[in-house]
């Protein structure tokens, strides 16, 4: 392989192929890796635990793997960040919060488990906000996250430190959690792609306790979609002890040739919502390509499907969700950020009949779907509806000349999560000033190598991978 880019810079696909022809090895790359996160880290806050022992002794054990021609799978030696709300052994699961500050499991989640099985070499944890229950990165246990493309403003969240580590170059690859967006957003906000897997997809067991429901699932960042394949090789296979899994047993995740022409509706807002222009300026160009690349792309200018998710769902579980939680920790109060306090109060106050009414709700808007899906293959959206803001602020108040509440940047992902759709967030063309965009593109459960098909295929014909923040502290 000829190289042109610092090992920091590769993806995993490349990594693999390097290491195959002994063009560098594991512990070559951990240590490039490793030297960036000590140039950058401290710039963006992205990695807010890390093991350089445990780090290097894993990309040695994967380099003598690589020398016998027998590495464990194409992420051997592929290094990766986990989200700091996913179990890694020995590692702290904070969850951000400093209910948990002192929490160090002894058992890696099950995907955690599957990638360290395939030889990958964990970095160390990224930062969350607390609970990962807003769509910014910040907490008291660890400060703020920023964004590797403008160190003022916010990469979203809650994957926010995954999605700054890999678009600053800190490991090819990450484990995040989508609750409602909290993959797809960030990667959006900083150029990369993001996979939020169909309901159990990626199986799950020995984490944190769920305050979602069944709404939140781990899934990949990456640079480019063979990685995002890379890694669902590895956790896509069903796992008896996620019996949401069983739908897939057999069904292991393998990578498919694109389909055309794919139907696909491209819908520019939720009930006439606000959308930054530049972002609707982008997605629409981006739905242009698709139907220059042979699909039928059908215009629907407001879309109101999802509107009982957005109104009357996602409120009763996150706020009943985290009174559920903190029931068990005496004194929480004085503990946690004061937003949530106020959010955990009026989950305690919820009624068990608004909870049945909410996942009625959920059947009702899935039953909706399925029957959009007899005309569509896919559903086209913005991935959010706002360019990143500053990075102290909970959510930008205003967008397009619009007031705006709490969730109005991320009115295009909740509905996914509710439904149990799988969606892949996809760069499109930057803004002007350089800040990223993507774009939604959500098909029927079970459908991920679809979704992930259609994605190489836009990703061969407007290439991002090579874009790079220029980081610098002034």
């Amino acid at each position: 392989m000829k190289l042109d880019r610092d090992l920091w810079a590769l993806s995993a696909r490349d990594l693999a192929q390097g290491y195959a022809q002994a063009d560098f090895t594991p512990v070559d790359v951990f240590e490039s890796c490793w030297l960036r996160l000590e140039q950058v880290n401290p710039l963006i806050n992205a990695v807010v635990f890390s093991d350089r022992a445990g780090g290097f002794y894993a990309a040695a054990a994967s380099a003598a793997r690589w020398e016998q021609g027998k590495p464990l799978s194409p992420l051997d030696g592929v290094p990766v960040t986990v989200k700091d709300n996913i179990n890694a052994a020995g590692m702290p699961t904070t969850w951000g919060s400093r209910l948990f500050a002192d929490f160090v499991p002894t058992v890696d989640e099950l995907p955690v488990a599957k990638i360290r099985q395939a030889g990958a070499v964990i970095l160390g944890k990224s930062n969350v906000p607390e609970f990962t229950l807003h769509g910014y990165t910040d907490n008291i246990v660890f400060g703020t996250t920023f964004n590797p493309w403008d160190l003022s403003l916010t990469p979203g969240g809650s994957s926010g430190g995954a999605v700054a580590a890999v678009a600053a170059g800190i490991g090819p690859l990450a484990l995040g959690t989508d609750g409602g967006g909290s993959i797809r957003r960030p990667a959006s906000h900083t150029g990369l792609v993001g996979l939020k897997p169909s309901v159990g997809r990626v199986p799950r067991c020995d984490g944190l306790p769920i305050i979602l429901h069944d709404c939140e699932i781990i899934g990949p960042i990456a640079r480019t979609v063979a990685d995002i394949e890379v890694a669902m090789q590895i956790m896509g296979v069903s796992d008896a002890r996620d019996p949401l899994s069983q739908r897939y047993a057999g069904k292991p995740y393998q990578p498919i040739e694109s389909r055309k022409p794919c139907r696909i509706l491209y819908i520019e807002t939720f009930a006439h919502s606000p959308v930054d222009p530049e972002i609707a300026k982008s997605v629409a160009e981006a739905a242009d390509h698709l139907a220059q690349l042979g699909h039928e792309v059908e215009h629907c200018a407001n879309f109101t499907a999802a509107d009982p998710i957005n109104e009357h769902v996602w409120p009763v579980i996150g706020q009943s969700g985290l009174a559920w939680l903190l029931q068990s920790h005496p004194g929480w109060e004085n503990r946690i950020n004061p937003t949530l306090v106020d959010m955990a109060r009026a989950g305690g106050k919820l009624a068990a009949s608004q909870y049945v009414n909410a996942l009625d709700l959920i059947t009702k808007v899935k039953r909706d779907l399925a029957l959009l899906f007899e005309r569509y293959d896919a559903l086209m959206t913005p991935t959010a509806a706002a360019l990143p803001w500053p990075a102290g602020d909970i959510y930008p108040p205003r967008i397009a000349g619009c007031d705006v509440g709490p969730r109005g940047h991320a009115i295009f992902t909740a509905f996914v999560n509710a439904t149990g759709l799988p969606a892949l967030n996809l760069p499109c063309r930057p803004a002007p000033s350089g800040l990223p965009i993507g774009f939604q593109l959500v098909a029927p459960q079970g459908a991920d190598e679809f979704l992930c098909s259609i994605g190489r295929e836009f990703e061969s014909a407007h290439p991002w991978a090579d874009r790079w923040p220029s980081l610098s502290a002034d």
